[in-house]
């Protein structure tokens, strides 16, 4: 949708309230006079009252004028702005008071917090966390002791560190036991039949950490190898039947669970994908451009190819730039039928 627009696309999208696409075009409600975001939380308009303009400018040009509600026009500073922020953050050594971080982008504290929410999925102080806890994984992945890494990371205190941790339920494992391949942690897990071929299902006791086609305990084992791997019993037979449910209906809302653990780059995009809605694709480059990475099509290839949880977070709603179907880790068949599937409900 980038000299043209789709009709039929931005419809969806705007009647999912769809945030992915703001910026992306405006909607004109021609009994109104008004354009609005695709995500304006105003009473949809009747489908013969309505016309796309890619930008708000046009709309204008149309004698259409702001909506008051959602400030459509308000778009591009409303990223300027969250990249700001970004950025500020990320030179800190210390997390910045939401009011500085306000003052810097010309918006009020509580405005700001609410469109970085919106466009990130986390609050600033959320993100500043997110950024420390990615700080430590690499840390700890690079060799150093647990200690060094929180205190490396900007941490006052290792009881600091884990108090942030249980708070976010980011990282699903402590520290020592993500250094550790898991070391401590129990894994449940299952391999079932599905009409896609044999399905692994496995998670710790806050979710799914693991789901994967054609792959089995030897697999598993690599992921976690010093996690305590237990066949699934009675109780893990009813998580599995919802995942049963959702991978053979994979267009339908769910509410399972999920243990996943990456860097807050690798979580940005996996949520971005949880976005798209069923049946629908997005490039890489649109998932790079959602998360206010425009440059990171190639990192956002690599976030995906990291996702340990197929279709829950549905990876295979991310094409190439052309139209064709790219890579997936279980094979392009399963890929091309899940996303049969979702168009079918």
């Amino acid at each position: 949708m980038k000299n043209q627009i789709d009709n039929d696309q931005a419809w969806r999208a705007m009647r999912a309230r769809d945030r992915a696409f703001d910026g992306k075009f405006v909607t004109g409600v021609l009994s109104t006079g008004i354009y609005c975001r695709p995500s304006c939380a105003a009473r949809h308009p009747k489908r013969e009252n309505v016309r796309f303009f890619a930008k708000a400018e046009q709309a204008e040009a149309a004698g259409l004028r702001a909506c008051l509600r959602c400030r459509p026009n308000d778009v591009a500073r409303d990223e300027a702005a969250v990249k700001a922020v970004i950025d500020a953050v990320r030179m800190a050594e210390c997390a910045p008071r939401l009011n500085d971080l306000a003052s810097l982008t010309g918006y009020s504290p509580t405005h700001l917090q609410r469109i970085f929410k919106r466009e990130t999925g986390l609050s600033p102080a959320a993100y500043a966390r997110a950024l420390r806890s990615e700080r430590v994984k690499d840390a700890l992945a690079g060799g150093a002791s647990v200690t060094e890494a929180i205190y490396d990371a900007g941490y006052g205190s290792a009881s600091r560190f884990y108090g942030e941790q249980n708070r976010d339920r980011k990282m699903g494992m402590t520290a020592n036991a993500w250094k550790n391949g898991g070391a401590g942690v129990t894994v449940h897990w299952a391999s079932v039949e599905t009409s896609l071929g044999p399905m692994l299902v496995a998670a710790t006791e806050k979710g799914v950490c693991c789901l994967s086609f054609n792959e089995g305990e030897n697999e598993l084992r690599g992921r976690f190898p010093k996690a305590d791997l237990q066949r699934g019993g009675e109780a893990f037979a009813a998580l599995v039947a919802q995942v049963v449910e959702q991978v053979e209906t994979p267009g339908r809302p769910h509410n399972i669970p999920l243990d996943v653990q990456g860097t807050a780059f690798q979580e940005a995009v996996w949520q971005e994908l949880r976005k798209i809605p069923e049946g629908e694709t997005r490039s890489y480059a649109d998932i790079a451009a959602a998360i206010g990475k425009p440059r990171a099509v190639r990192a956002v290839g690599s976030a995906n190819g990291a996702n340990n949880v197929a279709v829950l977070i549905p990876c295979h709603r991310v094409v190439r730039s052309d139209g064709t179907m790219g890579g997936y880790a279980y094979g392009l068949e399963i890929k091309e039928r899940l996303l049969e599937k979702e168009k079918e409900q």
